[in-house]
């Protein structure tokens, strides 16, 4: 799964720490960033490059809520419902992308371009309310509409990548 520079960079990771457990958040976001989850293969891969039990780090995985257990759609939602977000919208926002995508919670479109998930607080709650995408991109003071134009966007930005 990793390359000779992912590799490297592993290395240089686990110069950095103790012991090469200390390594392993990192590492488990090299996996996450590449293939957008973590698989079980991916873990035990990552145990043998680390020097850790598969169930060492099974055990990580399943603890932190921000590491994808499953597949994900190439856009990942995760939907805000925490109090200020809910005050503000959160639960019609999260329901409003439910109902225009089609999907359920911690669902993927049938074309795998979008995943949707509530999510506790993200830290942005005095513009709530908010998602995150990707783990990467806020998107704030979010309405109907532009959860719309946020839909499109994607959906054209997709369709951009696969024409190059």
């Amino acid at each position: 799964m990793f390359n000779q520079e992912e590799i490297k960079e592993i290395e240089k990771l686990k110069s950095r720490y103790e012991t090469s457990q200390s390594a392993l958040l990192p590492v488990l976001w090299m996996v996450q960033e590449k293939e957008g989850w973590i698989s079980t293969d991916s873990m035990k891969e990552v145990a043998e490059i680390l020097n850790i039990s598969y169930e060492h780090i099974l055990g990580v995985v399943s603890f932190y809520t921000m590491f994808n257990k499953k597949k994900q759609g190439k856009f990942h939602l995760q939907i805000c419902t925490n109090v200020s977000c809910t005050l503000r919208g959160g639960y019609e926002l999260f329901s409003y992308f439910s109902q225009k995508l089609g999907i359920k919670n911690k669902e993927t479109t049938p074309d795998g371009m979008f995943t949707i998930e509530e999510v506790e607080c993200l830290g942005s709650c005095a513009t709530a309310p908010m998602l995150q995408v990707n783990n990467k991109e806020y998107y704030e003071n979010m309405t109907i509409e532009k959860a719309d134009e946020l839909i499109e966007h994607f959906k054209n930005h997709f369709q951009e990548n696969l024409k190059q």
